[in-house]
């Protein structure tokens, strides 16, 4: 493949955990070199944060998944000596990103204007839990907490069950992808005027963004959405949008016209409604429908609808998705080589330029593992020069 888009660019990351690193996984798919900059000893909080106590090496195989392709600085943010040499990387650096409580920063004197101050042209990314300001800011930015407080939980489930979130850290992601969007184009208004930019973000922000149709609903009729009392999809659509159980498994069905889903599968149950109720009927639609689809296959059923052009999908879980044509033409595994051998299959990039896929093997740093060639660049004068061609070429 030839250079990528963002080769060239150095991004100082020292963000943990989620939202921050996975934003410069992005920067570092699309070319960027990222240095992760880690507290010695202890690193970046992720190492640490192992699920059903997997491990790859001393890190956490959650860490190695959102810290591949990138290098490890070791460095004490409170030693004066080791924040000299932060100090000439960000006077190198194009991009600096961090996902601290508000004035953690800024107490170690790299906060965004004493950041400006030694690099005007860098690009500064900042994500808190809940922005720098109000009764919140210094609350711990957890995802499940975030997908609670601001109704998210209310938006999956059936009526009347508990919320339910996301099964999934759906906030970090979210955050962390805004957050490259706004380097990005931060970088091109730099390279217009010359001038480097304050990114901030929040999570709190990002859910909310992310829920910009049930808020414009909410702020416009005045009316909470409401989820539907059986098979719940989304809670301001109508019937027959949700996912039914068959004989097999599941089946997904979206919009669709009530009379040609009633033909699709045989329902006359279903041709006594009119499509002006599928919202305000949609329990009793949804009841009948799910009643019908009971009995039989789940592949009996994809048959009949996609005969009508309806919009219906198998319920997979990963098994049989991996297993499935329709996914291994997407080709969006690779596999990472880690320490002593071990081998990590995980997801790519899934963005394509001029029609080919984006690779990289490399697997997370070892916590310092770069630290002497990196103190060779501040340090030979000679090399010096080497992270400021990252930033000229």
């Amino acid at each position: 493949m030839n250079k990528l888009p963002l080769d060239g660019l150095v991004v100082l990351d020292f963000s943990q955990y989620l939202s921050g690193p996975s934003a410069a996984l992005r920067l570092a798919d699309l070319g960027a070199r990222v240095i992760k900059v880690e507290r010695p000893k202890v690193g970046d909080a992720g190492r640490n944060l192992a699920i059903k106590n997997l491990w790859v090496d001393d890190s956490s195989l959650l860490f190695h998944t959102i810290n591949r392709n990138k290098e490890s600085f070791a460095a004490n943010l409170k030693d004066a000596d080791d924040l000299i040499l932060i100090k000439k990387l960000i006077k190198k650096a194009d991009v600096m990103i961090h996902n601290f409580r508000p004035g953690v920063m800024e107490k170690v004197g790299l906060g965004y204007e004493d950041v400006e101050a030694i690099n005007p042209r860098i690009v500064y990314g900042e994500i808190t839990g809940y922005g720098k300001q109000g009764p919140w800011k210094n609350r711990p930015g957890q995802d499940l907490l975030l997908q609670s407080l601001t109704g998210l939980a209310y938006t999956s489930g059936n009526d009347y069950h508990d919320p339910v979130p996301f099964g999934l850290a759906i906030a970090d992601s979210l955050c962390g992808a805004q957050l490259v969007q706004g380097i990005l184009g931060s970088l091109i208004r730099r390279a217009k005027t010359g001038k480097g930019a304050l990114i901030e973000l929040s999570l709190m922000e990002s859910l909310l963004d992310f829920q910009f149709e049930l808020l414009t609903t909410y702020h416009t009729s005045g009316r909470l959405p409401k989820r539907s009392g059986i098979n719940n999809g989304h809670p301001l659509l109508s019937a027959p949008y949700g996912i039914y159980k068959t004989t097999d498994g599941y089946i997904a069905v979206a919009m669709a016209s009530l009379d040609v889903l009633a033909t699709a599968i045989n329902c006359e149950a279903l041709k006594a409604f009119s499509q002006e109720e599928a919202f305000c009927k949609r329990d009793e639609i949804k009841m009948i429908i799910s009643h019908c689809l009971r009995n039989d296959s789940s592949a009996y059923w994809l048959e009949k609808l996609h005969a009508q052009n309806l919009w219906a999908m198998e319920v997979l879980d990963w098994k049989r998705l991996t297993e499935h044509e329709a996914y291994r033409c997407l080709q969006m595994e690779q596999t990472l080589n880690a320490a002593n051998g071990k081998k990590i299959i995980t997801t790519r990039c899934p963005i394509r330029f001029n029609g080919e896929r984006i690779f990289s093997d490399r697997p997370a740093p070892q916590l310092g593992e770069d630290n002497e060639k990196i103190m060779n660049e501040i340090l030979n004068h000679t090399q010096d020069e080497a992270i400021a061609g990252y930033c000229s070429r």
